[in-house]
């Protein structure tokens, strides 16, 4: 990646923080929070159930339009779906080896930050990798302007409520969600319960899969990662999961991959069946 590409995505993460930590010093309002409300779901939604469990790992299928929607609302996070799903396939297929950009085997800095203004790919191997969805023209699109939806949506609120409403309702998100992201990304590769035996150093983090809505339950994701539900435990709460769920009930995404119980036995793991439970 040239300099210029790395000094801009810099530069970006920089720039949400300062916004924030100068909207947060200046005090905000009741509508300012408003705003995040009715963004920040979306926006999570986009990053969990859009960018994560759908464009990287397919666990359920869609139609055009509201797969377009999907990476729209991965785009408020200013993240951009289709890129991550080429560099996440990559991040499975190498995980905590020589080829995993963001790996806690490479430093804190580098895990948290550092990938996100390297990623480590050239942008001829990203779109190898995410080829299936740049075959439509929409997302070919969405991959080369990511930004443009979360700008355009800050400009709204600017234009709504001032500079305090386009932080907190526009940049905030993003800020919230790139942390979230990255605590995963570490924690989950070094903290944590291994409940299968996996080639990599995944674990399931409690404490993270609570804060991330169900994307802690990393080791089980990294053994099943087509599964719609990372939470497969009956007390493992996995809220995204829950989302595909209203979303198939809605009728918007269907062909749902679960894993049942003889799967997670066939796994030879420290996996024991609930009474009860329903992965």
């Amino acid at each position: 990646m040239s300099r210029g590409r790395k000094a801009y995505r810099a530069g970006g993460i920089a720039a949400l923080h300062l916004l924030v930590f100068i909207a947060l010093w200046r005090g905000t309002t009741a509508a300012d929070w408003r705003a995040f409300a009715m963004v920040y779901p979306l926006a999570a939604i986009g990053v969990g159930v859009a960018m994560h469990r759908y464009f990287a790992h397919r666990a359920f299928g869609t139609s055009r339009v509201f797969q377009f929607a999907l990476a729209l609302m991965a785009a408020l996070s200013f993240g951009n779906a289709v890129h991550f799903a080429g560099k996440h396939r990559l991040h499975h297929r190498h995980s905590d080896g020589e080829g995993d950009v963001h790996a806690p085997r490479q430093g804190w800095w580098q895990c948290w930050f550092g990938s996100l203004i390297d990623c480590g790919y050239s942008d001829t191997r990203i779109r190898h990798e995410a080829r299936r969805w740049l075959a439509y023209p929409e997302l070919d699109w969405l991959y080369r302007h990511g930004a443009l939806p979360a700008l355009l949506v800050c400009a709204i609120l600017f234009a709504i409520g001032g500079f305090g409403m386009m932080v907190i309702g526009g940049c905030l998100p993003g800020v919230l969600l790139l942390h979230q992201s990255s605590a995963v990304n570490y924690f989950c590769h070094c903290r944590g319960r291994r409940a299968f035996a996996t080639r990599d150093d995944s674990r399931n983090n409690a404490v993270v899969a609570l804060l991330t809505y169900g994307e802690g339950w990393h080791n089980n994701h990294h053994r099943f990662p087509r599964s719609a539900r990372a939470g497969l435990r009956w007390w493992e709460i996995d809220m995204f999961y829950w989302v595909i769920c209203l979303f198939e009930a809605l009728g918007l995404v269907w062909e749902v991959q679960r894993i049942d119980d003889r799967r997670l036995l066939a796994a030879g793991s420290a996996w024991k069946p609930q009474q009860g439970a329903q992965p």
